[in-house]
């Protein structure tokens, strides 16, 4: 689990029970003052978590940087946030092999390898991901899945 402020929570997904759909859950993070959950993954030895921030700043981290903890615990530094970078706006799990698709508030979309995004530790800033002008931030990102874009216009009628 990745939060707004920059902390991670890694631990087992065996430490959550089972329970019913009108069920309450169980805590995953504990979180600080107006921080929240941005998102969360099913992490796998081997892969890579790409944090992304507003200001257009990110970083891959192997999984195995993340030590496991307990659940809802404080967790551990995904990625020093400052006024340059900004709060983290995504998080998503990589091998290094994908594209990614990243728009901005204003609209800018811009296509970039996620192999040409740095590999770096958890308790650093990023680096420039996406350039942004003055007022805008980043809005979405997603994965290009390798080999769809293919298939999709192999169906195309030419």
């Amino acid at each position: 689990m990745a939060t707004k402020e920059g902390s991670a929570n890694r631990f087992n997904e065996g430490d959550v029970r089972s329970m019913g759909r009108a069920a309450g859950g169980v805590r995953g993070i504990s979180l600080d003052g107006e921080d929240e959950v941005i998102g969360m993954l099913a992490a796998e030895e081997g892969m890579d978590i790409l944090t992304l921030t507003e200001k257009g700043y990110g970083k891959r981290t192997p999984v195995s940087e993340y030590r496991l903890c307990n659940r809802g615990g404080k967790g551990v530094t995904n990625i020093k946030i400052t006024d340059k970078n900004g709060p983290v706006k995504a998080v998503m799990l990589v091998d290094g092999k994908e594209e990614l698709m990243l728009v901005s508030k204003q609209g800018i979309g811009i296509r970039i390898k996620c192999s040409d995004i740095s590999i770096i530790g958890r308790a650093t800033q990023g680096v420039r991901v996406m350039r942004l002008e003055e007022g805008d931030h980043l809005a979405a990102a997603a994965k290009i899945v390798a080999g769809a874009e293919e298939e999709a216009s192999a169906e195309q009628p030419q």
